[in-house]
């Protein structure tokens, strides 16, 4: 088993949720700062991936492993678009009103 390339998925998907718990508290630096740790182990993957790859059995703990980290990411981008709306406003000199 190529327990390496494994380990990259499995701290990116801790990472992924890390974020997703930030963003739920409203904590969006944090979560800025986790998707930056994100950037960086998926460039480690990248190069690992280069020089090896996974086993059959592999696969399976990857596919899985994948869709957890996909549906972190969909919430993740579901909590931030009210933010990111508010923010756009802010930029525009656009205040929203709240009722």
């Amino acid at each position: 088993m190529n327990t390496q390339l494994i380990n990259y998925y499995e701290a990116i998907e801790r990472a992924s949720a890390d974020m997703l718990s930030a963003a739920r508290t409203g904590n969006w630096d944090e979560v800025v700062k986790l998707e930056g740790a994100c950037v960086l182990l998926i460039s480690q993957l990248k190069a690992a991936a280069h020089e090896r790859s996974l086993a059959p059995g592999e696969s399976k703990l990857k596919t899985r492993l994948m869709q957890r980290i996909l549906l972190n990411d969909a919430e993740i981008r579901h909590l931030a678009e009210p933010w990111l709306e508010d923010l756009d406003h802010l930029l525009h000199g656009q205040h929203r009103t709240v009722h």
